[in-house]
């Protein structure tokens, strides 16, 4: 199992970070080679259902999740979103929390524990830091565009 947690203070307010970080289709224009298609009706809620289609041809897999925990945010209350990963190879959660920060500033947390079928416990450092890379470039894309 490979566990992370990222950390990020942006210039926003709490509903914009929040509204950037879980529009669920933006996901796939900033992770590589990832399509994300949401597959139960709008507004995103518990119970809302997505899948992370990632790879190339053959080599593809699906990384389905469903919105476990829903509290979106005030101007000046934190919100907090769980995602539980659903899939026959990718296992786990991830958590993502937007607090109020310094200076009107947002302070985002992104936590996730996963859990890879098909890699044995060793490669579990290198799935966590290769997580950090790709999860911490999307966080940041994600919270630089409108």
């Amino acid at each position: 199992m490979a566990t992370f947690l990222l950390e990020r203070t942006v210039p926003l307010p709490l509903p914009e970070a929040w509204r950037r970080l879980t529009d669920w289709p933006r996901h796939g224009e900033v992770v590589p080679l990832t399509r994300v298609t949401v597959t139960t009706p709008p507004p995103t809620r518990e119970g809302t259902r997505f899948v992370a289609r990632s790879g190339v041809g053959p080599l593809a897999f699906d990384d389905p999740m469903e919105v476990t925990v829903w509290q979106p945010p005030t101007e000046d209350t934190p919100g907090r979103c769980r995602l539980d990963k659903r899939g026959r190879i990718v296992r786990g959660f991830a958590e993502i929390e937007v607090h109020p920060g310094p200076g009107g500033r947002t302070r985002v947390l992104w936590r996730e524990e996963l859990r890879v079928g098909l890699l044995p416990g060793p490669f579990d450092r290198a799935l966590e830091r290769g997580s950090v890379v790709v999860f911490g470039r999307a966080a940041n894309r994600l919270l630089r565009r409108p």
